[in-house]
């Protein structure tokens, strides 16, 4: 394994963990807020159980998040340090601010865990809420500074030279206001189907019934709603990409040829050496309506982009296809619960539809990955989009492959750790926060 492609592969595993770790802990605190309210307007000891179950999930995501999220930090500087050289100036505002929502988190978290029977209650909930905030926007900027990459700004690039710097204008960039607005939908759609399936399991084997159902519910009804806001925000991101980046939009819809009335390719194998695409489905003039909004607009294809400049189209063709294919299954998934929640009540104990949140559990986290594989091999070669090359920014340094092989171990590791302590969690329910099974028991 060549340093470049071991530094690329350390960067994607490091990012492709920590998304997830950060996603979880961007949304559940929402989870936990919402809970906690309904403790405090009702007083059911059910929901208070809830709310300190999350709890704990929360202060384990966070942890997680901000382990891998300062590795991914020296990452940036210790795999890309030309990129970090000439970028950090520019689009390093963002970054600030985030570590200033992180601390705010950090404190906002410390005040709400400990905070039990000490505070006053409205004040206690409201912590727990700004912990949601805070993370929220840590989240905004972090896709703020990503999005730069894709949409460069901020500055003027003569002779090689980045003068003329605007971090505001770089990063509130063109690409900012779609990507943090898709990422965060996608934060909510993976982490509340993870969640409302995880609990609908235990509400399918008989386990705390009552307390799984109130947290089902409220997970349920975020991940539903997101997932069915989704499609918008996917429509403003391929709108935008496909004014700013075609290419990117070309290799996601393996569109080799410019054309008008071009259409929505789902599925098949792209063919790239003969520019084809084998064993798809096509609809006529759907690609050029959701890019352009005109069923006879211009699309333009691989055929403008020179081979050198061309992303993977295949890796990102496969990536795009499975996202979308696991988002509108999803989407399905909230359209039968709505009929449930509206028309049809005996569905919501029907075991046939709990099953389907049992079988979407993975479902939002694999489309998070794979919408993120789109965004970082769509964008290459570049790593400034248009300015510089991925292979120019790695570090000289011999024996990054090594590092790859240490990093995975630890974030291998880290992952079976934090699944183990969600485990217990889980399965420690009724011993740990179900005080109405405790008092069953009594």
């Amino acid at each position: 394994m060549d340093d470049f492609l071991a530094a690329r592969l350390q960067m994607a595993f490091s990012l492709g963990f920590h998304i997830i770790f950060a996603c979880i802990g961007m949304v559940m605190p929402f989870f936990m807020s919402v809970a906690h309210f309904y403790w405090l307007k009702t007083k059911n000891v059910v929901y208070r159980d809830v709310t300190k179950a999350w709890s704990r999930g929360v202060a384990i995501f966070f942890a997680t998040g901000a382990v891998s999220g300062t590795v991914l930090s020296f990452e940036l500087g210790l795999l890309w340090p030309k990129f970090m050289e000439h970028a950090g100036p520019i689009f390093g505002m963002p970054f600030s601010l985030e570590g200033t929502a992180f601390f705010i988190e950090a404190i906002a978290l410390g005040f709400y865990l400990y905070g039990w029977d000490k505070i006053n209650a409205w004040f206690h909930w409201a912590t727990g809420v700004v912990v949601g905030i805070s993370g929220l926007l840590s989240g905004i900027l972090v896709v703020a500074a990503n999005s730069w990459m894709n949409s460069p700004s901020g500055f003027d690039y003569i002779n090689g030279e980045y003068l003329n710097i605007d971090p505001i204008k770089a990063m509130f960039n063109d690409a900012w206001f779609s990507q943090a607005l898709h990422m965060c939908v996608a934060a909510f759609v993976s982490t509340g189907f993870a969640v409302a399936g995880v609990h609908t399991l235990m509400i399918l084997r008989g386990r705390n019934v009552q307390f799984h159902h109130k947290a089902f519910k409220i997970a349920a009804i975020f991940g539903t709603v997101a997932a069915c806001l989704q499609p918008l925000s996917g429509d403003i991101s391929a709108k935008d990409i496909a004014k700013r980046q075609p290419e990117k939009l070309a290799a996601m819809e393996a569109h080799f040829h410019t054309e008008r009335n071009a259409p929505l390719i789902i599925g098949g194998i792209p063919d790239t050496a003969n520019s084809r695409v084998d064993y798809a489905i096509k609809i006529p003039g759907l690609l050029s309506f959701m890019a352009t909004g005109d069923f006879n607009g211009e699309v333009k294809g691989l055929d403008q982009v020179p081979k050198e400049d061309r992303p993977p189209v295949a890796i990102t063709h496969y990536a795009f296809q499975i996202m979308v294919g696991l988002g509108m299954a999803m989407v399905l998934i909230s359209v039968l619960y709505f009929i449930a929640l509206w028309k049809k009540k005996s569905w919501m104990e029907s075991r046939w539809l709990m099953k389907l949140f049992v079988i979407a559990i993975p479902m939002g986290f694999i489309a998070l990955e794979a919408g993120w594989t789109v965004t970082e091999v769509g964008r290459q070669p570049w790593i400034i989009r248009g300015i510089m090359r991925t292979a120019d920014a790695v570090t000289p340094m011999p024996g990054i492959a090594y590092s790859f092989y240490l990093f995975t171990a630890v974030y291998i590791s880290l992952s079976i750790i934090v699944s183990l302590l969600l485990y217990r969690q889980i399965t420690m329910v009724g011993k740990l926060y179900d005080s109405t099974a405790k008092d069953s028991e009594l």
